[in-house]
């Protein structure tokens, strides 16, 4: 009989060389640390960092120890790992990942393809995600209402200044 183990995980990492993700979990049942080590073959500088996330994550060898560590820190993880195989520095390889990582309020998001809109609305959902209070938080507070200061007169519209009977 196979029963699926539970793994808490704590710490991921990446080791250059040999290339390989490094996972610090605890098993559930009897509580230890254990450190798993997942070799990343067939990796170049030129490969997609989330494709190869995904196939690790969804690897039926390590899909049980993977559940809890986010495709986005996988991903990222990869980009170091490309960015180490480009010659890059560790300090160069993290702002180019802040670069990718952050939207520009100023940016034109209708302008971009598909995968590039999808990959901007992925990371707006995890901000939302961390951003988000929920029930369970200290400072949660039920039907909060607050009133934002008015520096400056509010500009009006051109739409919502007619009239109703103008219809």
């Amino acid at each position: 009989v196979y029963v699926k183990m539970m793994c808490i995980a704590k710490k991921c990492g990446i080791r250059f060389q040999p290339p390989a993700i490094i996972l610090i979990y605890e098993n559930e049942m009897k509580g230890k640390s254990r450190q798993r080590i997942m070799p990343i073959r067939n990796f170049s500088k030129f490969s997609d960092c989330s494709r190869a996330a995904e196939q690790l994550k969804n690897n039926p060898r390590h899909k049980n120890y993977l559940e809890q560590v986010s495709l986005r820190q996988l991903e990222k993880l990869f980009s170091f790992l490309r960015g180490y195989l480009w010659g890059q520095s560790l300090a160069e390889t993290m702002e180019q990942i802040q670069r990718e990582t952050t939207i520009d309020p100023e940016e034109d998001l209708n302008k971009l393809d598909d995968k590039e809109l999808a990959k901007r609305k992925s990371i707006m959902d995890e901000l939302f995600e961390k951003n988000q209070k929920k029930k369970d938080d200290p400072n949660f507070v039920y039907d909060l209402e607050v009133e934002f200061p008015q520096d400056e007169q509010l500009q009006s519209c051109g739409w919502d200044t007619e009239s109703a009977d103008e219809f």
